[in-house]
């Protein structure tokens, strides 16, 4: 399939360009790139073997172990625990012994390798022209994503054997020699899972037709070969069961991620889910098939192979999470015009395919269909709707610019620190700042809540005790106005209520809206803004860890009045109505404060009238009243959170300069005095 048609095998190509005289830090980049791949590698072993013996493997076990379906003279889909089509269940009897050996590090380490030969297939396959860093570092960043993605996890995990089909196909693709061999194990591989069989009709429109009977005569033989053994199995599995429906947990669970899952949880069941089900997956692998073909006459043949895999999960009566690994491989598609706008899918799928949908999506009842189809969604949007560029295009290798700023005149000998990175003045593109907003908060709060071991119980004697240590360098500085100022709001009615609400509401909104208003009315200053926000954010998170802190409210023994949350009953590991959710002791730097004064910095640098500005500093002003009011935070805090923002915009300086505008601005300046002196 690589090549006749092509020119040249790709990895050949890529080989040559791989090993010519590469320069010095290339080779260097390449290495610790490979490093980085036998470290995720290793942990992925480690959590293995960590994990104790009845907890990991457990797939294989119901395979292999003593008591696995493998073992047993009855039919193998008795207990709807082994999922694989008959000829799987055939190939794997004589296997059961060494497989039992090999279970732990053996499966473990075999599956490993199976894994970085799949990551150097994908990387060989790359189109041409295929230039030297791209070479260079295809192979362990591919090796590298796919150790990180859920699929492969999950597979080490388990026990599973789900990376072999998607193997067999792109060695058939990439690297058998003669159509035969290759349409024997893309055959092979759709005995396996069956919807693979879409590469059939994909290697006959493109030509190879002897590939794709030798694919439909393999998928046949092993199949009849599996029903002459065991026809009862195969009737059970093909008929009773629909090409595997309902086995290894129920269809409309959410690690099933096809099209009929996703109807089965939208309500839909019955005649009617079926026949939409056959006419939304007919109509998918058509468009689907379309497109591969396209993008195989282009060149893409990677891209062509993992479209077509993408439909083959839509397509699945049943699509489990260590099946999913053809969304990963489209990131070898290019999407979009624009410099700024390549990174949006690739950075989507990597995001989809590495992190758990509860940190992709906020869990809100109204996102539920989209959170819980996520993965759906993806090789949805990768089989028919992703407008992958050709590479006829004249944007393939040359997008259309972005616009910069002008060079920095840095101040001091090195200031900025990285002046190669040029401020960009047109607006980012929104699909990936929202996913990037969202990411780093779910990695925030997981960090809060780490950093006290997990809950709000964890370390409540060291956060305590350094509760203590503000309160009486307070006392020293007389800075302790706290317990005052709380019992003095608690008894007006309601000036206590007007605060609750303040703290209560007013974090998340105003931050979100001055970074709406700024992506839309100001780009440039938006990417000097969030820079600076993102900053401040992980030195708070640093502060989180290493010292934690409780607040006035959960110092019992000082008689604070938590105004927001109620008396709490401090004999209960949780304080009552606290969630487990958040790490109540998260309050040194005070990031309600921090993020208020980023607030006001922004509105009174950029706000164009006077009352503006001064709204925006009113801002910060009532927020540190409120988090002292209320119990929730030390003066302290405040002024720790105040050191946070500064730092923030001071390595934001240092590392790009002055913001993009006043750089334009003063090049605006600069450019007549210029002309003047030359005339």
């Amino acid at each position: 399939m690589a090549n006749a048609e092509h020119g040249g095998r790709p990895a050949e190509g890529f080989g040559a360009t791989a090993t010519g005289g590469a320069h010095p830090r290339l080779r260097a980049a390449r290495l610790g790139l490979w490093l980085i791949a036998a470290v995720l590698a290793a942990r992925q072993v480690a959590v293995v073997v960590a994990t104790p013996r009845g907890e990991r493997l457990t797939d294989l076990e119901t395979w292999v172990g003593p008591n696995g379906v493998l073992h047993v003279n009855g039919s193998l889909y008795a207990s709807t625990r082994f999922t694989g089509t008959p000829f799987g269940g055939l190939a794997l009897k004589p296997l059961t012994r060494s497989a039992e050996q090999a279970l732990g590090w053996g499966w473990t380490f075999g599956t490993l390798l199976l894994v970085v030969a799949l990551g150097l297939i994908a990387a060989r396959a790359l189109p041409p022209p295929v230039g030297r860093r791209t070479a260079l570092l295809a192979a362990p960043v591919a090796v590298s994503l796919l150790m990180l993605s859920l699929p492969v996890r999950n597979t080490l995990w388990l026990g599973q054997t789900s990376i072999i089909p998607v193997l067999l196909v792109l060695l058939g693709c990439f690297a058998a020699r003669g159509q035969r061999t290759s349409g024997l194990l893309i055959g092979v591989a759709a005995s396996l899972q069956p919807t693979l069989l879409l590469f059939t009709p994909l290697l006959w429109c493109t030509g190879r037709r002897r590939a794709a009977l030798a694919t439909g005569v393999t998928f046949a033989a092993c199949t009849g070969i599996a029903w002459a053994a065991m026809p009862h199995d195969s009737h059970r599995y093909w008929v009773h069961h629909m090409a595997g429906v309902g086995l290894g947990g129920p269809a409309d669970g959410l690690a099933n991620q096809s099209l009929h899952g996703a109807l089965l949880r939208l309500g839909l069941n019955g005649p009617v889910e079926v026949a939409l089900f056959l006419s939304l997956g007919a109509a998918v692998a058509v468009l689907a098939l379309r497109r591969a073909v396209r993008c195989f006459r282009d060149g893409q043949l990677l891209l062509a192979v993992a479209i077509t895999g993408c439909a083959a999960i839509v397509v699945s009566p049943t699509a489990w999470q260590h099946q999913l690994l053809w969304v990963l491989l489209t990131v070898a598609g290019r999407v979009g015009r624009r410099a700024s706008d390549r990174y949006v899918w690739p950075v989507t799928v990597v995001v989809v395919m590495t992190l758990p949908t509860t940190m992709i999506l906020p869990n809100m009842e109204s996102l539920n269909p989209v959170r819980d189809n996520v993965v759906l969604l993806a090789a949805l949007a990768a089989a028919v709707a992703v407008p992958f560029l050709s590479r006829a295009s004249p944007v393939w290798r040359s997008p259309l610019p972005t616009a910069h700023a002008p060079a920095v005149q840095a101040r001091f000998r090195h200031v900025p620190l990285l002046p190669f990175l040029r401020r960009v003045l047109a607006r980012p593109n929104l699909l990936l700042e929202l996913l990037l907003l969202r990411v780093t908060y779910a990695a925030y709060s997981q960090v809060r809540l780490a950093a006290t071991g997990g809950s709000n119980s964890a370390g409540r004697a060291e956060a305590e005790e350094h509760g203590m240590q503000i309160y009486d360098l307070e006392r020293t500085l007389r800075l302790d106005v706290e317990h005052w100022v709380n019992h003095t709001v608690a008894g007006i009615g309601w000036l206590r209520e007007f605060l609750d609400q303040y703290y209560t509401s007013f974090h998340f909104v105003v931050p979100l809206a001055v970074l709406a208003v700024l992506y839309w009315r100001r780009p440039a200053d938006y990417r000097w803004a969030r820079s600076a926000l993102g900053f401040a954010t992980l030195l708070a998170l640093v502060g989180f860890w290493l010292y934690p802190l409780a607040p006035p409210r959960l110092m019992p023994m000082l008689g604070f009045i938590d105004t927001v949350h109620g008396v709490q009953d401090f004999s209960r590991p949780d304080y009552g109505t606290l969630t487990h959710l958040t790490n109540q002791y998260a309050a040194m730097p005070s990031l309600h404060f921090g993020w208020a004064l980023w607030c006001g910095v922004i509105i009174a640098v950029l706000a164009s009238r006077w009352w503006m500005k001064a709204l925006g500093l009113l801002h910060p002003l009532l927020t540190g009243v409120s988090i002292v009011a209320t119990g929730n935070h030390w003066v302290l805090d405040a002024a720790g959170g105040a050191v946070v923002v500064a730092a923030g915009f001071g390595l934001t300086y240092l590392l790009s300069g002055p913001r993009a505008a006043t750089a334009a601005a003063a090049e605006r300046e600069r450019t007549p005095a210029r002309k003047a002196v030359r005339g």
